[in-house]
């Protein structure tokens, strides 16, 4: 039977950031070295068994530990945004709905893509599972709901009758009937077997967004941009009730497991619960600052998860309301990125009012402004980097201090929009473009406006300032680039010769060159002194944005058809294409040192390209890099380990000294607890380690008496590794799955070493068989591999019954007088269902 093996609660260890895999390394496209940024957040779930949850984004489905909210894998593949995901009813397949028109399915252990199914003629924004788990349904923008084979991806069914897009989907408990919400504001229900409309459910009075049945299959939950939940009865299709209170559309709504709650997310930034009994308000969670758009129900520990525009997944306590944690970095749309003079931070600006702040080195964000109401189309650093410039369609310029987070000021004249914004080199001056078809001049020490440049007749996109700073070139919709005196104000040049609107400008390093992108899918190169063209570059198909490297000697170009093209600055040669976003390319930027590029994206993502080229001859050895896979991390430890003993040429030997000993162990420790960023652990070799092992080694280390820096390092990183494989607490968890047929896992930690045995008793007391597990050490018993099992089977050998089953967990200290460590003992529900 499949069960969900990718992330179980053995990852708890993952709750200290020391040893958290740094999800910015995951799923990388080749010759980029980090992702900031999560995408855009489009759905959640949880699997059938409560450990693990998947998020839907605009790049693929972020897998979490559910216990620990860690990230463990991001599964890509969709050639466009993921609108939904949901798991299979044994938890071994995660189906995806794309913008891609296709759905996916993917192994929930492995992560590989099983297979895709085609049809749909458009985007596909709702699938659901049949409850056997034989049947997957999913709706689409092409109007259509279609039922395929879970097993041979082959399409079943077509069912029509809708006449906008299907954007929701689900099965009744019993199979026999498929509900689908649509923007024709209906509901409808499809026979299953025959593909025939049941019932058409009329009421509400705009998009139908959710659609939900309960979990006694009797009723039907809609949500809808009318403001409205209203509950039907699935029998008969007459509305039961209709539940008010949200001030704006909602987009969500869940059933809880036991079906006497109602979840729904609104625009109106709230979670309402509802009595499903009586349609009275139970409560409302408030903490979004951006529309809610989903929620989802654990099945597993009374926890609700929603998501909204504020680019955050909340997980509330379902009985008290309170927030238990946050699932961050996130990103709405990335219109704009800069790098801070010193390459230390880069900034972004957001679809969502918002701007970032990201540490260059590491990825984390490091400060969210807010303030703006609108949209933010750019920002810079002014030349010292101590202020961040950033224009919004809100009609405003902030400016923030670096160091605070704080806003210093707000710019505020033109009237309709700031579209971009620019540092003068000596930082005096701040120049802006407008959709008010002017440019202006403002000084920075005191926000007042020093002149107004008008000539343009549409709207300006972007400005930038000479590396002289006497002249300011502006881009804008009516096809030209002027080139404006920044003394005088007046204009010295229009730059005539794209045939539609130019995006974005750039001055080369030494002044003597001026590019442009433009909606006509070229970049232009000017002669900055006299305006004329000096090459047109042409390839990508869509708009393009520009810039330049420090060097000068390499023009970059990100572009509306998902590429960053490289061009060779003096002759105009395309010198490479960098592919890896799955959405357009709005913003490039080099870094100071033009190492690296950064990209960013509609969907909420920047790309850091690696652009050193590599060293020839032989690579350098990076130290502790024992597994000489270039990165010194958990694997290293845990090859190192796997070769203890033995001697002659050995790449585990990383003194040298022709042993590979504990020596070797702790310098490759050591190395980890010297890198400034959190090391890369991969869960999978996380999992091969134990408690028992590592304090083996510190104890054969503290032997040693070893005392240099280094050492040092390494045993403390040890104790801190130990640390994070010891559970605080010794606990039993939920089994998985459950219910189950005709197998289970039992999870457990034990904070101490133990004598260990479980115990399975039936609904009336009765034992129907014993699990001698004997003497354990201290550590996670959560994964497949460590975990208890039970085959279903009593002591006989015989398959026990469909029914209600409890286990016991015993955990004693074999009669030792322990102090303050006491026997255990704790006692949980399962169910076998055949």
């Amino acid at each position: 039977m499949k069960t969900t093996a990718t992330v179980l609660m053995l990852f708890t260890l993952f709750s200290l950031n020391t040893f958290a895999q740094d999800y910015t390394q995951f799923s990388l496209p080749e010759g980029v070295k980090a992702r900031l940024g999560k995408g855009d957040i489009s759905g959640t779930v949880y699997s059938p068994d409560g450990t693990q949850l998947a998020v839907a984004s605009s790049i693929g489905i972020w897998l979490y530990d559910a216990a620990t909210h860690q990230e463990v894998a991001l599964l890509t593949g969709h050639t466009d945004r993921v609108h939904d995901v949901t798991y299979s009813p044994d938890g071994g397949t995660l189906a995806s709905a794309s913008s891609d028109n296709t759905v996916r399915l993917w192994n929930a252990a492995t992560g590989k893509e099983k297979a895709t199914l085609t049809g749909h003629t458009s985007r596909v924004w709702g699938v659901a599972y049949s409850p056997d788990g034989g049947t997957l349904a999913s709706g689409s923008v092409d109007n259509t709901v279609r039922l395929w084979d879970a097993v041979t991806g082959e399409e079943k069914a077509t069912l029509t009758g809708h006449t906008d897009p299907v954007t929701s989907v689900a099965y009744s408990p019993d199979g026999g009937t498929v509900a689908s919400g649509s923007g024709d504001n209906t509901v409808r229900l499809w026979d299953t077997v025959t593909g025939e409309e049941k019932a058409t459910l009329t009421g509400h009075t705009s998009w139908v967004r959710g659609v939900a049945y309960s979990p006694d299959g009797g009723t039907v939950a809609s949500g809808s941009a009318d403001n409205t939940v209203r509950l039907w009865d699935a029998a008969t299709g007459e509305e039961k009730a209709t539940l008010t209170g949200h001030t704006n559309q909602v987009l969500g709504v869940a059933y809880s497991p036991d079906g006497g709650t109602i979840a729904s997310g609104s625009f109106d930034n709230t979670v309402r619960l509802w009595d499903a009994a009586t349609g009275e308000e139970k409560a409302t969670l408030t903490g979004h600052w951006g529309g809610v758009r989903g929620v989802a129900y654990s099945p597993a520990n009374g926890t609700i998860a929603s998501w909204g525009g504020d680019d955050i997944v909340r997980l509330w306590d379902a009985a008290t309301g309170e927030v238990k944690a946050t699932l961050t970095g996130y990103t709405s749309w990335i219109w704009s990125v800069a790098y801070s003079p010193d390459g230390g931070t880069i900034a972004s600006g957001s679809w969502y009012s918002v701007v970032r702040l990201w540490d260059a080195a590491t990825g984390e964000v490091k400060a969210t402004l807010t303030g703006h109401t609108r949209e933010v189309f750019d920002v810079v650093f002014s030349p010292d980097g101590s202020t961040l410039a950033s224009a919004s369609l809100d009609d405003t310029v902030r400016l923030w201090d670096t160091a605070t987070g704080e806003e210093k000021a707000t710019l505020m004249g033109h009237t309709r929009g700031f579209r971009s914004v620019a540092y003068s080199p000596d930082g005096g001056t701040i120049a802006s473009g407008s959709g008010d078809n002017t440019v202006r001049l403002w000084d920075a020490a005191t926000g007042e406006e020093k002149a107004t440049l008008t000539g343009h007749t549409d709207w300006v996109h972007d400005v930038v300032f000479s590396p002289d700073g006497s002249t300011l070139a502006s881009a804008s919709s009516d096809n030209t680039v002027r080139l404006w005196d920044t003394v005088t104000g007046e204009e010295k040049a229009t730059l005539t010769g794209h045939t539609s609107w130019v995006n974005s400008v750039a001055y080369s390093p030494d002044g003597g060159t001026v590019a442009s992108g433009s909606g006509d899918n070229t970049v232009r190169l000017w002669d900055a002194a006299t305006g004329e063209e000096k090459a047109t570059l042409t390839g990508h198909t869509r708009w393009v944005s520009v810039a330049y490297s420090p060097d000068g000697g390499t023009l970059a170009s990100g572009s509306g058809d998902n590429t960053v093209r490289l061009w060779d600055a003096a002759t105009g040669e395309e010198k490479a294409t960098l592919t890896g976003h799955t959405s357009e390319v709005y913003d490039v930027v080099f870094s100071p040192d033009g190492g690296t590029l950064a990209s960013g994206s509609r969907y909420g993502t920047m790309l850091l390209w690696e652009l050193t080229p590599p060293a020839t001859g032989e690579p350098p050895q990076t130290p502790g890099d024992a597994n000489q896979d270039g990165v010194v991390n958990i694997q290293d430890l845990v090859f190192v380990a796997g070769q203890l003993g033995q001697t002659g040429q050995n790449d585990a030997d990383v003194n040298g000294d022709g042993v590979v000993n504990i020596r070797d162990l702790v310098f490759v420790a050591g190395q980890l607890g010297s890198t400034a960023a959190a090391p890369s652990a991969h869960p999978q070799t996380l999992a091969r380690l134990t408690a028992a092992d590592v304090q083996g080694w510190l104890t054969q280390a503290h032997k040693l008496r070893l005392t240099d820096p280094m050492s040092q390092k390494g045993i403390l990183f040890l104790e801190q590794l130990l640390t994070a494989l010891t559970p605080k607490a010794t606990l039993l968890l939920t089994n998985y799955p459950n219910p189950f047929n005709p197998e289970t896992w039992i999870p457990y930690h034990l904070a101490d070493a133990a004598d260990v045995q479980i115990t399975i008793y039936d609904i009336k007391g009765g034992v129907v068989r014993e699990l001698d597990l004997g003497y354990q050490q201290a550590g996670y018993y959560a994964d497949r591999s460590k975990a208890a099992y039970w085959d279903g089977r009593n002591a006989s050998g015989e398959l026990v019954a469909s029914g209600i089953y409890f286990y016991q967990l015993r955990a004693g200290h074999s009669g030792l007088s322990v102090p303050h460590r006491r026997d255990y003992s704790a006692t949980k529900r399962m169910v076998i269902v055949k």
